[in-house]
């Protein structure tokens, strides 16, 4: 049993309406809110259950009903300074959660049957989350609250989600607070005595510094050293502690920071199991919330010493989230631990370790500690689920370098499919060679020439095909100079957007086109040009940024010489991924609109004379090449918005692109659109999963068509669009022709 006394995302008024419930049940991840009076007097509590057992018995569902008509009212309560064992046992297989109330009747605690988790400030630390990163300041500030807090502004810059102090009473946590200067203490006591005698904040200021880092978005913490500092910081109002490893063994501390029924972290250094497991009876018994952190107390400890492999112990100890507070030198061990499991890391913070005080010493500085966090998300984002998928980066490599299965010679509609007539051939763009055996025996269902790729539709004996449609937009499909005819065979677009590769910029455009067609014109410019140039209008370096200009002149070159031969081709678009991607991580907001205005110039400096220039909407992790890197620009939508607004210009809005993006940095896809619309004059319509997952079949992932085509009729109506599906092309262009049939019925 667990007793938490955040209760902000479990309660709501009595009056309030389901979909707010619904809402706050989204947020606490519990299925569960309790209703309460104006006064916070509990009324009853909703479930996802109570929800689930109204709408089927519904035959109109509104959502703006009242949670009063509906909630349980008979529930069971517990005083929140009942004996945590009478709280206990009131939880069974039917009871997983019990509300608190005070002695007038408020609302202000819950005890959970499970352990596993804990909440501190709404940020839920548990084997689903995240590492909670703890950068301990402890006395680093040397007694100056100036000098905190500078500490905490770089702490949290360099990715913090908490920074944490330490407070002692002096007079009442040493038997001699002058032992300093008594001669017949020990050295190590004269010493750390000296420094806290110095280096310690007042009360007031530890307030001010505590709120200070609330001010700057991340959560305070504190470590009290005794009973007299757990009172000073209870009326700062810190809502969790950090328990030192020296208290451990401090029974009466440790009691009397579980009752105040907030979050506990607890170090375990240099204690050993039977004192550990002691301390977790104790807070078991008292229905704490706590998480353990695995420490070695040396400083720093030999690596040899640090015993890792002790985190999993420490879990099945504690049956409870658990973390590392780390006091040796580098960060490797940190993220080490966070692969074992650790979902909390402390490790000490300074600007520079040759201060005064021993903490300084194996204490991280900013950039080290940035360094850190990176290391760490990377860590969690690599870790994954125990299944087997593959990755966009993967699947673009297998098309690549893998084999497929090819037709040896001309096969007809209808024709079996003999093995003597199936060879194994690089590129990979078709079916694997281990699925041969499904293929010999079937039925073609389409003529297929010698040389050409089997497909998943020729072993499932199904095509999907293009129709005549009717969009509101003007529409067409992807093409490259060699397909665009095989494509109006089967369809009559309103343009064609030639995608072209650094190689295609050789040709001669007489060389495949035979006359003037009724439709527009698109160009997709290159990003890959010869010699691995990836075109980078963003780039300081002038060597990169002016040969991106001259490759960019040579797209536009390419486009005036296919404009003739489109009727409707006024002004032709260029659409252009105009780089500003980096390797490592991404760039700092404050130096991007360096980067943008970069851009503008080398736009600039592009005779673009009859023809527009689109920058499209980035993900924040393309694949180039191969790889995955780190995108910066037209990602923003207030930056998007600021660069047309300032530099006159459209945008190429790929939705795929934009909701990864949106996903990332926790941004509203509506809202966005919203932004975004009225500057895009073309759009790549796409679906998206995740982060990363690009180039999806539409209604394969994350994105809802449906609205997104009413934001599109309402702030963009006259873009045209293309259906840009990763390998739509394959198959005759079966990707698209599923694409555009599901499109259909929303543009």
């Amino acid at each position: 049993m667990i007793i938490q006394s955040n209760v902000e995302s479990f309660v709501l008024l009595a009056h309030a309406t389901v979909l707010e419930a619904l809402i706050k049940m989204s947020q606490n991840k519990k299925g569960f809110v309790c209703a309460v009076t104006e006064r916070g007097t509990i009324e009853g509590v909703f479930t996802d259950g109570d929800f689930r057992r109204w709408v089927v018995n519904e035959d109109q569902v509104d959502i703006n009903r009242s949670v009063a008509d509906l909630m349980t009212k008979e529930i069971t309560v517990a005083g929140v300074d009942e004996d945590p064992e009478v709280i206990r046992n009131l939880l069974d297989s039917k009871i997983h959660f019990v509300p608190l109330v005070n002695e007038m009747g408020h609302f202000v605690a819950i005890a959970f049957d499970e352990a596993s988790f804990m909440n501190i400030e709404g940020r839920e630390i548990s084997d689903d989350s995240k590492a909670f990163i703890i950068a301990e300041i402890g006395n680093n500030h040397n007694g100056s609250l100036k000098r905190a807090k500078e500490l905490i502004d770089l702490a949290v810059d360099a990715g913090a989600d908490c920074v944490k102090f330490q407070l002692r009473h002096m007079d009442s946590l040493y038997r001699n607070a002058d032992a300093a200067n008594d001669p017949s203490e020990d050295l190590g006591s004269q010493y750390v005595l000296d420094l806290l005698s110095r280096f310690q904040l007042s009360n007031e200021e530890m307030a001010e510094a505590l709120n200070y880092v609330r001010r700057r978005g991340a959560i305070p913490l504190c470590t009290p050293w005794d009973l007299e500092s757990l009172q000073a910081l209870e009326g700062m109002g810190v809502q969790a502690y950090k328990i030192a490893s020296a208290d451990l063994t401090n029974h009466e501390l440790l009691a009397a920071v579980a009752a105040t029924k907030k979050p506990m972290i607890v170090s375990t250094g240099m204690s050993n199991e039977q004192e550990i497991k002691d301390a977790v009876k104790l807070l078991q018994r008292q229905g704490a919330q706590f998480a353990l952190l695995h420490c070695n107390s040396a400083y720093p400890p030999p690596f040899k010493d640090i015993n890792l492999s002790y985190l999993k112990r420490l879990k099945e100890i504690g049956e409870c989230p658990v973390g590392y507070s780390g006091h040796e030198r580098g960060i490797h061990v940190a993220v080490s631990a966070v692969a074992l499991g650790a979902k909390i890391v402390e490790k000490h913070f300074t600007v520079d370790r040759s201060l005064e005080g021993n903490d300084h010493r194996i204490s991280l500085l900013p950039d080290e500690f940035r360094e850190m966090v990176e290391a760490i998300r990377q860590t969690e984002d690599s870790i994954g689920e125990p299944v087997r998928v593959l990755s966009q980066g993967e699947m673009m490599n297998r098309e690549i370098l893998a084999k497929s299965l090819v037709a040896t010679r001309d096969v007809s509609k209808g024709d079996v499919i003999t093995d003597d007539i199936i060879d194994i051939k690089n590129p990979g763009r078709g079916i694997q060679p281990n699925r041969r055996s499904e293929l010999v025996g079937s039925l073609a269902t389409r003529d297929i020439k010698a040389g050409d790729f089997f497909f998943e539709a020729d072993v499932i004996g199904e095509q999907n095909v293009f129709h005549d449609y009717k969009f509101r937009h003007p529409w067409g499909v992807p093409v490259r100079c060699h397909d665009y005819k095989q494509f109006l065979e089967k369809i009559a677009p309103d343009l064609l957007e030639f995608h072209l590769s650094f190689k295609d910029m050789d040709i001669s455009v007489e060389s495949y086109m035979d006359g003037p067609l009724d439709m527009d014109l698109v160009v997709h410019s290159p990003e890959v040009f010869a010699r691995d140039y990836l075109l980078d209008l963003a780039s300081d370096d002038n060597a990169i940024w002016e040969r991106g200009i001259r490759e960019l002149q040579n797209v536009v070159d390419v486009a005036r010489t296919l404009k003739p031969y489109f009727k409707r081709a006024d002004r032709p678009f260029i659409i252009v991924n105009v780089g500003g991607f980096s390797e490592k991580s991404f760039i700092p907001e404050s130096d991007r609109r360096k980067m943008y205005e970069r851009v503008a110039e080398g736009f600039l400096r592009v005779d673009s004379e009859g023809v527009e220039l689109l920058p499209q909407t980035m993900p924040p992790f393309p694949w180039l090449m191969g790889g995955q890197r780190y995108h910066n620009l037209f990602m923003d939508p207030d930056e998007i918005e600021w660069f047309c607004k300032t530099y006159e210009t459209n945008i190429c809005l790929d939705t795929s692109h934009s909701k990864l993006a949106c996903t990332k940095f926790g941004w509203s896809f509506a809202s966005f659109i919203e932004t975004v619309g009225p500057y895009s004059k073309h759009l790549h319509l796409v679906d998206a999963r995740g982060v990363d997952d690009e180039g999806l079949q539409i209604g394969d992932g994350d994105i809802d068509f449906e609205h997104l085509a009413k934001q599109v009729k309402k702030c963009c109506s006259s873009a045209s669009f293309i259906p840009e599906i990763w390998q739509g092309h394959k198959n005759g262009g079966e990707g698209f022709a599923i694409a555009l049939n599901r499109l259909e019925k929303w543009f």
